[in-house]
């Protein structure tokens, strides 16, 4: 046994075995194909797919999103 104290780096080492012996490694969290965390994107050329009016339905409401002249979006009930 020895009669030197520890140094930083043994002490950095025991205390990272002693807490991945006795805790799981967390799980990665989900991610996008950019490797950001974030809301779901779309493009609303895409979501329009050409037309001037798209009828979403939500919780059993119907919704109208609208592109106007100037390229502006619009969400009605």
């Amino acid at each position: 046994m020895s009669t030197r104290p520890p140094t930083s780096a043994s002490i950095a080492t025991s205390a990272t075995s002693a807490t991945s012996a006795t805790q799981p490694a967390p799980s990665p969290a989900p991610t996008t194909a950019t490797g950001c965390v974030g809301p779901l994107r779309v493009d609303s050329a895409a979501l329009m797919d050409g037309q001037r009016v798209l009828e979403i339905v939500h919780l059993g409401e119907v919704y109208r999103l609208q592109t106007t002249r100037f390229g502006k979006l619009i969400l009605t009930k």
